[in-house]
């Protein structure tokens, strides 16, 4: 047995089930292993960014690790954005990277880099260096146990080519599972006097809170306790639909999410972290939590926050808190607008749906359209860094082949990672994209002004823009394999989506709207 047999077989072992990947040279025999091992799914991207990507939306909804397979210090590199998000959001990966073999590395060949500059950026917690064959088996064993945390995180492994394919490789044995850290009694009981004392006070909600569990006892205390009920920003996921209780998001600009924490004495923090603004602007202050307010940590991010807030709510005698109500929004018509796009999804969504959000400004009415939709499962822009929406929706596809998944996709992202949509064709994912095509960076047209760029013209704004030539989204879909229509208002909108919807395989619905306009 090789080295890369060895480390296939361990990931196996673990029940690391597939791996993302855009193989080179020095990973040869990892690709040559899948023959012997069929139990390891590989699937190919033509981008790390999408291998990278799809990993994140498959550890988030599957619960466990992918592994990724990324080609020497540069394929690290495209695929590092995705890692950041993920990142961000703790997802477990099990990362793999190839390396030239340990003997040609002095002779500094053109794709010689510093791997581990690269990966600690996002992979801070593990990097490790395979050295030998007969070790590698175990350094996958510990690279799957720390991707697992808890919490969360992505887990690096460095393999030579020469320690790929030396002979002597050994599986490392089935692992011990770690466990999350026990419930904090006392600092329980210090959070429920807090919101005993009557003075205005929030839970803020992260990651591992906004499951049913989570959202549920978290309701519960805020019903009970009169307190406000917020999560993150951009949550890795969350459950929501009918049937289970809303919660309200910090909102991305600065100045309104200051806005909704006013007047607060009390920030519980439930595995988030304190609001902070996204950038800086001229002026306006980047820590977001009011002055006089005291934040108080419930929950950490090793910890087990559905068992937090259900002792929280017993400490309170929590009972049932109101929950959304089931209800779509009735089909528009006319003009072809972000709350037309909004409504129309909200009618459509099929049960039990899996929505990777990457709509940006034009999916602001998204959540309100689909609050009473049958319940669902929800997966934003973590990290913040755009090109996650499709990936992330391959990942989700793979993890939880019995669901229907809808990629949210601004126009301006996708062109990050379009090469998702062939991985989904290649595999007959059961994927929708809506692509919202406003024709710019709508975003940034918003912070050219934020940012206090007075003089900003003719000439900035057009490095904002998307036009000229126009990009014909369907056609680029098409050319991938996936089924594609375009719709430039309300009705051909409704029926395009709908017929995607009911066609097996990944599909693409182009929603045309009017040009954003550019400020100034």
């Amino acid at each position: 047995m090789n080295g890369a047999q060895s480390l296939v077989r361990t990931l196996v072992g673990c029940g690391v089930e597939v791996c993302f990947m855009n193989p080179g040279t020095s990973e040869m025999h990892f690709v040559a292993t899948l023959d012997a091992v069929p139990e390891m799914r590989g699937v190919l991207a033509l981008f790390e960014g999408v291998a990278t990507g799809a990993a994140d939306g498959y550890g988030r909804m599957a619960g466990r690790p992918a592994a990724t397979l990324l080609h020497l210090g540069p394929g690290l590199g495209n695929g590092v954005a995705n890692l950041h998000n993920a990142r961000r959001a703790r997802t477990a990966i099990v990362n793999v990277v190839g390396d030239h073999a340990t003997y040609h590395k002095k002779f500094d060949a053109p794709l010689e880099s510093d791997i581990e500059a690269i990966a600690r950026n996002v992979s801070p917690g593990f990097v490790r260096w395979g050295t030998t064959p007969e070790s590698l088996g175990a350094d996958a064993l510990d690279a799957y146990r720390a991707a697992l945390g808890p919490p969360g995180q992505v887990a690096t492994i460095v393999v030579p080519a020469d320690v790929s394919w030396g002979p002597g490789g050994v599986v490392a044995p089935p692992p011990v599972l770690p466990e999350r850290a026990p419930l904090d009694v006392a600092q329980t009981m210090v959070v429920a006097d807090v919101l005993r004392s009557g003075e205005p006070a929030a839970l803020l909600l992260g990651n591992g809170a906004l499951d049913a569990r989570g959202i549920e006892w978290a309701s519960r205390v805020a019903h009970a306790s009169g307190a406000r009920l917020y999560c993150e920003t951009f949550p890795a996921r969350i459950r929501r639909g009918a049937g289970i209780a809303a919660v309200e998001r910090i909102a991305y600009l600065g100045e309104m999410a200051a806005a909704q924490l006013e007047g607060l004495r009390h920030l519980i923090l439930v595995d988030a972290k304190a609001p902070v603004s996204f950038f800086a602007y001229p002026g306006r202050p980047s820590w977001l939590v009011p002055d006089d307010c005291e934040v108080h940590v419930l929950s950490g991010p090793a910890d087990d926050a559905g068992s937090a807030l259900e002792a929280l709510g017993a400490e309170l005698c929590a009972g049932p808190a109101p929950v959304a109500e089931p209800g779509r929004p009735r089909l528009p018509t006319g003009a072809l607008t972000p709350a037309a796009v909004a409504e129309t999804i909200g009618a459509l969504m099929p049960e039990h749906a899996i929505v990777s959000d990457e709509s940006n400004t034009s999916g602001l009415f998204s959540a309100q359209a689909t609050a009473g939709c049958p319940p669902h499962d929800w997966l934003y822009l973590t990290g913040g860094a755009i090109g996650q929406g499709l990936p992330v929706a391959v990942g989700a596809a793979v993890a939880c082949p019995d669901r229907p998944v809808l990629a949210l996709q601004a126009d301006g992202s996708a062109l990050y990672t379009l090469q998702s949509w062939w991985t989904m064709a290649r595999e007959g994912l059961d994927v929708t994209t809506v692509l919202f095509n406003n024709h710019s960076y709508a975003i940034l047209n918003m912070e050219l002004q934020r940012v206090g760029t007075e003089g900003a013209g003719d000439r900035a704004r057009d490095m904002l823009d998307l036009s000229n030539p126009d990009i014909d989204y369907s056609a680029l879909a098409r050319g991938l394999g996936l089924s594609a229509w375009r719709s430039t208002n309300a009705e051909e909108f409704a029926g395009h989506l709908a017929e995607a919807l009911a066609t097996p395989g990944p599909s693409l619905v182009e929603a045309v709207m009017p040009k954003h306009p550019r400020p100034g």
